[in-house]
């Protein structure tokens, strides 16, 4: 009996061994192979498990390596305040008894939805505690607050600082609402492209004749193209529709690696964020654009089967930025604060831009908030917009220097963004409560 039950047993685990060997090296559908669901922020991309896991055998360290190949370049720039070398430091060596610091995933740990908080946070709210015990002790203006409250907007963020650090709160600690002087950044693309290629000339219809690959082309298309800022610029339709690798191989829709070639900032972004992740990751193993109807949030009902891609929100040959900048947006965003738009104030100057009544730059979008324009340069002429969508938005507090203070005060800012009544309406009143963080850092100011 026992043998034939070692045979059995045998038997049984070469089977599943071979089944899920299979189906993690050749399978099509490897749903089967999660230990769980994966948090909002990696669900597109749960399927493409080498991702994440580049070495089947390797341990925290090859999950470090690939949290950073993602979010390095994001931390780098916020000036991250818990780097990995503040506790490889033998200094702080026994802050690692209690978190082990130096790994992402001892705080954000996936495959764990039942726990998974936000902004991927598997840990308790009260994690600083562990730390920071010393804080209400030391400081009069703590004493009464709970370590769950640390993260709220206008005080603490564990990796980014930099918006809100004390000497910028000091500094414009008493600024009004609204700004004497309220103006977006301007786009400055069009600039640029004029100034490398000056001699560029428009398109004309006798420009566009792409019968040996296409055959004659409808003529309300060739018109949205002449009108369009590449038409205008002197860009053709082979420009785009001709793969450079094979020049007589015509891409009936262009993907977003033909607009790389020359927005590269902008695919970059896009490729960051929720709309294009999926096609980021993707270069390890092929998944389709994310479409609506694959996300938690709530969509247009005749929006769920639209994959993105650039021309999603860009039409295809008009290219219209503010087409993009607000109906686009509208045309999939089912939720409160989306719907609320066109009845907040903000549209009500996007409005007033369109029409000519405010000049330009000085109009809110849906873009000029969540897709926020990028200054580099001294003088601003090598400006572009972040098309990574979720880069100020988790935490909010983030928005507040690249977004919110173009026209408001910080005061202001920060009680807004901490009001999340006010967020659904879309910013379609005046924040509730106050929120003292610009308070205390005065009174601390006063004590020293």
């Amino acid at each position: 009996m026992k043998k034939v039950f070692w045979v059995l047993w045998l038997l049984l685990t070469v089977g599943l061994a071979s089944y899920y060997g299979y189906m993690m090296w050749y399978g099509s559908d490897k749903s089967q192979l999660l230990i769980g669901e994966t948090s909002y922020g990696h669900y597109q991309i749960e399927m493409a498990c080498s991702t994440c896991h580049t070495s089947p055998f390797g341990g925290p360290e090859v999950l470090q390596n690939a949290c950073v190949q993602c979010h390095g370049e994001e931390l780098d720039a916020v000036n991250d305040s818990h780097p990995k070398s503040k506790f490889t430091d033998p200094r702080n060596a026994d802050l690692l008894k209690v978190i082990d610091a130096r790994y992402c995933i001892s705080c954000h740990t996936e495959h764990h939805k039942d726990k998974t908080r936000a902004m991927g946070l598997t840990l308790p709210e009260d994690y600083c505690f562990h730390c920071h015990q010393d804080v209400r002790k030391n400081r009069e203006s703590h004493k009464d607050l709970g370590f769950d409250t640390c993260a709220s907007a206008g005080c603490h963020n564990y990796h980014d600082n930099l918006a809100l650090y004390e000497g910028f709160l000091v500094k414009h600690a008493n600024e009004p609402m609204f700004n004497a002087i309220a103006k977006i950044p301007p786009r400055t693309a069009v600039q640029r492209y004029q100034e490398k290629y000056p001699d560029a000339q428009a398109v004309t219809i006798v420009d566009i004749d792409v019968s040996q690959y296409q055959g004659d082309l409808d003529d309300a298309l060739m018109h949205e193209w002449l009108e369009s800022a590449h038409g205008r610029n002197g860009i053709e339709c082979k420009d785009c529709h001709l793969d450079k690798k094979s020049p007589n191989a015509w891409i009936q829709k262009p993907s977003h690696q033909q607009c790389e070639s020359c927005h590269q900032q902008q695919v970059k972004g896009f490729l960051e964020g929720k709309h294009g992740m999926r096609l980021a990751a993707a270069v390890s193993q092929p998944l389709p654009a994310i479409s609506p109807g694959e996300s938690e949030l709530p969509f247009k009902s005749d929006a769920l089967n639209r994959q993105h891609s650039c021309s999603s929100c860009h039409s295809d040959h008009t290219f219209d930025t503010k087409l993009a900048a607000v109906d686009a947006c509208l045309a999939c965003h089912n939720d409160k604060h989306s719907t609320a738009f066109l009845s907040s104030p903000h549209f009500v100057l996007w409005q007033k831009e369109l029409s000519g009544e405010l000049p330009e730059n000085t109009g809110v979008s849906c873009a000029t908030c969540h897709m926020p324009r990028i200054e580099k340069g001294k003088d601003g002429s090598n400006n572009f917009v972040s098309h990574n969508q979720n880069l100020t938005l988790r935490p909010n507090e983030k928005m507040i220097r690249p977004v919110c203070m173009h026209c408001h005060g910080l005061g202001f800012s920060i009680d807004a963004l901490a009001d999340k009544q006010l967020i659904e309406t879309n910013f379609n009143g005046r924040p509730i409560h106050h929120i003292p963080s610009i308070d205390m850092v005065l009174e601390r100011e006063k004590s020293k």
